[in-house]
């Protein structure tokens, strides 16, 4: 059986007869978006299948540098760290490519650890808009850089003068792409083989930036395959000799790494929503509102959008990047850009979003807001016509300007607490404020070359 027949625990059961592994590989995604897993003994992966199994809820109260959350009430030195149950997803199934006849799956915290989980608020967001008669596509694409350096050069180096896996300025390159296409084939193919297959891949403009765009799928399915698509890449570089980073922005002089999302909506009977005819632009009043939904919450969502400190200083005018929750059509300086075409291309492109947010937490806050401005019927303001960088936007356009101050917006927001749940709200606006706090616990060079000598 081939992994990607899998959709069942029967069928889980089977393949695993049929391969007999020593081991299976399970992982889970953690408050920022990466993986934490572990190899299993077949016995107890089979037993897991049946039960479930327990992974240390500490995976939801640290951050990406494995230091604990002093501010949270989900899990705590206070509670003892146990256990949180974790079920595994059967139709998860993938080969993993570089080790001979190993399965890989997917889990996903059940309750009460699925109140704060991310793959479960993005779950339940797509099960309310089940109840609203539609059904959500969604695919991601992401910038990363690529550097010829290792885990412990770049520390070694401390971040500091990193060469690139190509020099310069030299987007959609077909001579980069040429040179390197042993690390592309090398990527595209495992990403094919691993069911998180790339609609297309390319230099971008920058020293060794790359671009991927992978292939629509529903909502669900769209996170799980970005966030495998981020943790794989990752994986590929280095076996590759390389290093590839999803950081929003780690270079002053370069522009940022995004994490685009594109959407559109079915109804039921599986047609296409946002597409009219007869409408200007072929947007239909669905498309219409769900944009406005996301332009008016944008700001207010903005933490769970953009989740790191370093996210911000990607939001800066002229790289390629919004600075406000503007729109347009077919306009690359907006956050949000309507796409027109036939009924299977109309789409709105949500282009505030960087490489560095958890799919599945961006992705919660772009189709839920979405799906609110359907229900309350909110237009968007007028569309952006050219720079909308040289545009003036109302205060409630306007997106905060720090990770700390997005986290209380978050914390004040009633449509989150609606859609998301105030367990999440509470634990995710805590682990931002966290973020913030430990940012400004450090002495930046830029504050030594300007104060030291001087001040």
């Amino acid at each position: 059986m081939d992994a990607i027949d899998v959709k069942t625990a029967e069928d889980v059961e089977a393949v695993i007869a049929e391969r007999n592994p020593r081991y299976v590989k399970v992982g889970v995604f953690d408050i920022d978006g990466i993986m934490r897993g572990k190899y299993m003994s077949r016995a107890k992966f089979l037993s897991a299948l049946k039960k479930g199994f327990g992974f240390c809820d500490v995976v939801l109260g640290w951050d990406s540098n494995d230091q604990l959350y002093d501010n949270v009430s989900y899990t705590g030195w206070h509670t003892g760290y146990p256990d949180a149950p974790v079920r595994i997803l059967p139709a998860s199934c993938r080969d993993l490519v570089f080790e001979d006849d190993t399965l890989f799956f997917l889990g996903e915290f059940a309750e009460p650890a699925e109140a704060v989980c991310p793959r479960g608020v993005l779950r339940r967001v797509i099960e309310r808009a089940g109840r609203m008669g539609v059904e959500a596509l969604a695919g991601f694409e992401y910038e990363f850089f690529v550097f010829e350096e290792d885990a412990h050069s770049i520390r070694e180096k401390r971040y500091q003068g990193l060469k690139p896996m190509a020099p310069g300025f030299f987007g959609y390159s077909v001579l980069r792409n040429s040179v390197q296409s042993e690390f592309y084939r090398e990527l595209l193919d495992t990403c094919e083989e691993m069911d998180f297959g790339l609609e297309g891949l390319h230099e971008e403009t920058g020293p060794g930036v790359l671009e991927g765009a992978i292939t629509v799928d529903t909502a669900l399915a769209a996170a799980d395959k970005a966030s495998l698509f981020k943790t794989f890449t990752k994986i590929v570089a280095q076996r590759c000799g390389l290093l590839a980073t999803f950081m929003a922005k780690w270079s002053p002089d370069w522009p940022g790494q995004s994490g685009h999302i594109h959407m559109s909506l079915k109804d039921a009977e599986g047609r296409a929503i946002f597409h009219d005819p007869d409408a200007p632009h072929a947007m239909s009043a669905t498309m219409r509102h769900f944009a406005g939904g996301q332009q008016r919450l944008m700001p207010e969502l903005l933490a769970m959008i953009a989740p790191t400190v370093n996210s911000f200083t990607r939001l800066i005018p002229g790289f390629w990047a919004p600075t406000e929750a503007s729109w347009g059509i077919d306009n690359r300086t907006c956050a949000l850009r309507a796409i027109p075409g036939g009924p299977s291309s109309q789409r709105v492109e949500f282009r505030v979003a960087a490489a560095d947010a958890n799919p599945y937490v961006v992705l919660a806050a772009a189709l839920a807001s979405g799906l609110w401005g359907i229900e309350n019927r909110t237009e968007p303001y007028e569309p952006i016509v050219g720079n909308a960088y040289d545009q003036a936007f109302p205060e409630e356009l306007q997106f905060p300007r720090t990770l700390w101050d997005a986290a209380q917006r978050l914390k004040a927001s009633e449509v989150a607490r609606d859609w998301f749940g105030d367990a999440f709200v509470d634990h995710f606006a805590a682990t931002r404020e966290w973020e913030e706090r430990e940012f400004r616990k450090h002495i930046t060079d830029w504050e030594l070359e300007r104060y030291f000598e001087i001040i």
